[in-house]
């Protein structure tokens, strides 16, 4: 049932709806019985769907997996349909697809568009599809100093990519914040250490105050010497500056009273709002428990080197600079702590981009790589010395867990992970929202 509805209606909470013009819904029928018959059914289903909501998710959809095909169809669709929500969403997902016609309808959106969410939207997704196109041409020219062998252009475009993955993004995140410090140090050589570790929490729900909860439990009994975050720290959108309101009630009031250092890592929300980076950066001088110094970073900690990467999308410079860190290396364990797993039992499953691009600077040199991103408990079997481990659901919903043949523990539950080290030994625990203990792990060298 395609309607029309005001987006001030929606915004109160109630509907007036009117008929799609006579033309505009001519226009859809008109595509949609150009669809192939599978194609045609689901449209079909989505169009009949009178809940807006559910509308717009059918509706994303069907962007999402068929852009191709359902371009015509999607554009008709926006002209007729006026739910703003609906139309959001069409713009939202069919916008990541690159084609003339889809750049032509963003185009007329972004400057005619009579709801100005819907122009700001299809304004945003071109920005990304054309600065997309200009980050390609600077990847082809690394690619020819690599050829070449020019050390000198290789370094100065290096490091211009990673200015361009922050106009990709949308993110105001300038260069000077983006250089990692030298490393540092937190604990002496020879002490053994015990680190809290967990991501995916930042949601204000009850399942991330019950987690935090049996953490300072846990921290009474035995304390952490110091913790790490795994991502996606701030839902939905990270946060808009050091100064947010949210930073109260999301962050101070639940892990300051620790009274220990955290050391956090970027998840793909903490990247949505341009400011959010340099938010949570800049906001680890005004903590005295967060701790961010910038994007990817490196310290030791009695026997172990940690490397903290940002995974939305690895630069060639932080892979130079992550190499260059491991190869001087004296630590007996290096842990690597990211959000985006590698290889995850979750719905987000195993990253290609990560397999191929981190991987293999992993095996043979590091001993752990912890990610979160998918809301789950994990561990998969290692591969060439690496293990594998996701903790991710310290407050966010969960996701469904699928034990595979390489699984060793995979659980959907909320919980965190203890990390102890000695000179000797690695342990890891995973531990639920109930404070009680759910897998244990260790391995000795």
């Amino acid at each position: 049932m395609l309607l029309i509805c005001a987006a001030d209606c929606i915004d109160a909470g109630h509907r007036t709806q009117t008929p799609a013009s006579a033309q505009s819904r001519a226009a859809v029928e008109s595509e949609l019985a150009k669809l192939p018959p599978e194609l045609r059914s689901q449209a079909k289903a989505m169009l009949d769907q009178s809940d807006e909501r559910r509308r717009a998710l059918l509706a994303a959809g069907l962007a999402r997996n068929r852009p191709a095909e359902l371009t015509e169809f999607l554009i008709a669709v926006l002209a007729a349909e006026q739910a703003v929500s609906v139309r959001l969403a069409i713009v939202d997902t069919l916008g990541r697809y690159s084609s003339p016609r889809v750049r032509e309808e963003l185009s007329r959106l972004a400057s005619s568009d009579t709801e100005v969410r819907v122009s700001l939207l299809a304004l945003e997704r071109l920005r990304w599809l054309i600065t997309e196109d200009a980050r390609d041409l600077l990847n082809r020219r690394l690619e020819l100093a690599r050829r070449s062998g020019d050390q000198a252009a290789i370094s100065r475009l290096q490091a211009e990519q990673e200015r361009w993955i922050s106009l990709l993004k949308g993110t105001m995140l300038p260069g000077f914040l983006r250089v990692p410090p030298a490393r540092f140090s937190l604990k002496q050589t020879d002490q053994p250490i015990r680190v809290l570790a967990f991501g995916d929490f930042g949601t204000g729900s009850s399942s991330q105050k019950q987690v935090a909860a049996a953490m300072a439990e846990w921290h009474r009994k035995t304390p952490f010497d110091f913790a790490i975050t795994l991502g996606d720290n701030f839902y939905s959108a990270g946060m808009s500056s050091p100064t947010d309101p949210r930073w109260k009630i999301l962050w101070d009031e639940l892990y300051d009273p620790l009274g220990i250092k955290f050391y956090a890592t970027l998840g793909n929300h903490d990247w949505v709002m341009s400011d959010s980076p340099a938010a949570e950066i800049l906001y680890s001088d005004r903590s005295p428990s967060w701790r961010m110094p910038s994007p990817y970073y490196t310290f030791t900690a009695g026997p172990v080197q940690f490397f903290a990467l940002d995974t939305n999308e690895v630069s060639d410079a932080q892979l130079a600079w992550f190499d260059g860190e491991l190869k001087k290396s004296t630590s007996k364990w290096k842990i690597v702590y990211a959000h985006h797993p590698i290889y995850s039992d979750g719905e987000h499953g195993d990253s290609p981009v990560l397999t191929e691009k981190l991987l293999p600077l992993l095996r043979s040199r590091v001993d752990v790589y912890l990610a979160g991103h998918d809301h789950i408990l994990n561990h998969v079997k290692p591969e060439a010395g690496v293990e594998f481990f996701v903790s991710g659901g310290a407050g966010a919903g969960l996701y469904k867990a699928t034990p595979r043949a390489r699984s060793l523990f995979a659980e959907s539950k909320n919980g965190f992970s203890i990390l102890e080290v000695d000179w000797k030994t690695f342990k890891l625990k995973f531990i639920g929202a109930d404070s009680k203990p759910l897998y244990e792990y260790s391995i000795s060298k």
